[in-house]
């Protein structure tokens, strides 16, 4: 049943909330919005089979896979379960390794978790992660030249793009804004995706960190497929249909 207008303004409105927040629970939308916990886990019912938040007990969040939100808000979504997987893929990183990290939250999050490691020369496109990691001891950091996306500090242009196809890397840790059904790799800006394509086209073993949440979402811009993963790092709500795409195409799953 369609909602109603006084409905679809309240809609929008917690979905304005969570653009800028993140996430909110159930006490906190009722008290803003002037009206019972009931009424906002029915609205948060809709919206979840809408595709648009994540519920969880008490609350809900907005999907990662829904447009590009500020980077600092992106960071509080699934943050648990990216901060999970990031643990999990800097295991699976060995010392003395050359590494490319594309722009992310979930790959932000391996970079931070690879403080200990020896010998690791990084190029990333972020100049956020560069930030972050580039103190670590036994780390080089390299990044390119190009444009800085003001929302999240990635590097992007066909500058951008040369500076990555002069490297091969051992390993590459690549996210994505969305992995659709037929497991095409997604993302909201068509630059982002060059970059991503040649930081995949340069490396020999590439992990797919994403969270559960970016399964069966949509986004605007292919920049490659799950058959061109070696190993998908996930968290524990991993759907069985994406396992099965991890069968199908012969790509290791870990679920953190």
């Amino acid at each position: 049943m369609r909602p109603s207008k006084n409905s679809q303004s309240r809609h929008a409105a917690i979905l304005a909330r969570l653009k800028e927040n993140g996430r909110a629970t159930v006490d906190e939308l009722a008290a803003l919005f002037v009206t019972t916990p009931q009424t906002i886990r029915k609205d948060l019912s809709y919206l979840a089979d809408e595709g648009l938040v994540m519920r969880f007990h008490g609350g809900a969040s907005l999907l990662a896979g829904t447009e590009y939100t500020r980077f600092s808000v992106r960071q509080q979504i699934a943050k648990d379960e990216k901060e999970t997987i990031g643990r999990a893929v800097a295991e699976m990183v060995p010392d003395n390794t050359a590494v490319m990290i594309n722009s992310g939250t979930t790959t932000a999050a391996v970079a931070r978790h690879l403080q200990g490691h020896t010998g690791l020369k990084i190029v990333t496109d972020s100049v956020s992660v560069a930030n972050e990691i580039r103190d670590f001891p036994g780390v080089e950091v390299m990044v390119p030249g190009g444009v800085v996306r003001a929302s999240d500090g990635a590097i992007l242009g066909e500058v951008a793009v040369d500076f990555i196809r002069q490297f091969r890397s051992d390993v590459a840790v690549i996210g994505a804004a969305a992995i659709a059904q037929d497991g095409a790799l997604l993302d909201y800006d068509l630059r982002e995706a060059s970059l991503v394509r040649a930081i995949v086209e340069n490396a020999r073993h590439v992990i797919l960190a994403a969270d559960s949440s970016k399964y069966d979402r949509m986004a605007s811009v292919c920049i490659g497929h799950l058959s061109q993963v070696r190993t998908l790092v996930t968290d524990r709500r991993c759907p069985q249909e994406l396992r099965a795409l991890c069968v199908a195409h012969g790509v290791g799953l870990v679920e953190a």
